[in-house]
């Protein structure tokens, strides 16, 4: 087993995140650390990482979340048969890999991944349904302008929905386990997304496959939050990337030449949402 995360400025969050991987496996852990802003304290960063038995990769430019976590998993050897992809900034909970392990004896299991809970207790939507060109136009052309309406609602009620094991469309990115195999027949992480809805696309190319996601809510990690985000800049641009990957992914999925006319709809709404949470985190 291994564990493969990336570093973007974490210093504040990657030692309880490290510190937390020993009593989630009985058995060892071979963990990579990607560095994806090696000058800003990269001292640190390895520092913390060598004391807890990792490995620490730094990246010579920061050239996204999925190819940083490619070129981690490429880092390890061939014995590795199941690969937990992280955000740093997670604490695991006692156990859990060993849950997540022990779920996927069918080997129509792609990918599992555990219930996600914010740093105060809420349940996060970490395993949903594929985006439909349906939800996905519905969702980005009115969710400022009609909040409430029924593409938008449909797409949140998956918060709602009882913490029980269950095949999903994907699963959330900050927490997953993927079977070693799999990803190395789909070459990981398309790695033309920058960050956002890799795991999405992910999630999409494992069905396609004809093999499962599925969401195992008796493993648990605690999601503090997205601690790389702190500046205005930052987040604006954590904004237009969120965007710009809907975009791509939904012009995937949906690439026939019929549906220009709903590509164009759809990237036009995309660009009017991304534009009012730019003015309202700009406030």
């Amino acid at each position: 087993m291994a564990v493969v995360t990336v570093s973007y400025g974490s210093e504040d969050v990657l030692g309880p995140f490290l510190a937390s991987l020993p009593l989630a496996s009985r058995e060892p852990l071979r963990v990579v650390v990607a560095d994806n802003k090696p000058m800003a304290a990269s001292n640190a960063i390895m520092s913390m990482t060598t004391s807890a038995g990792a490995t620490y990769l730094p990246l010579p430019s920061n050239r996204g979340y999925g190819y940083a976590i490619n070129t981690a998993v490429r880092e390890l050897g061939p014995e590795i048969d199941w690969v937990v992809v992280s955000n740093p900034d997670v604490t695991v909970n006692p156990g859990c890999v060993d849950i997540l392990l022990e779920s996927v004896r069918d080997s129509t299991i792609a990918a599992v991944g555990p219930r996600i809970l914010s740093s105060d207790g809420e349940v996060y939507p970490s395993a949903r349904t594929i985006p439909s060109l349906r939800s996905g136009v519905g969702h980005a052309i009115f969710a400022n302008l009609w909040p409430k309406n029924p593409w938008t609602r449909n797409y949140r009620k998956e918060s709602e929905i009882e913490p029980i094991r269950r095949d999903a469309g994907w699963l959330s990115g900050a927490f997953l386990m993927i079977r070693r195999s799999v990803f190395d027949e789909m070459n990981g992480f398309d790695e033309s997304y920058f960050m956002y809805f890799e795991d999405v696309d992910l999630g999409y190319r494992i069905g396609r496959l004809g093999l499962r996601n599925v969401y195992e809510p008796t493993a648990v990690v605690v999601h503090t939050g997205a601690h790389s985000t702190s500046t205005l800049d930052e987040s604006a641009g954590m904004i237009r990337a969120h965007h710009e990957s809907a975009k791509k992914f939904l012009a995937k999925k949906y690439s026939g030449p019929w549906l220009l006319p709903v590509r164009a709809v759809l990237a036009f709404g995309l660009d009017v949402r991304s534009r009012i949470e730019g003015r309202r985190t700009a406030r």
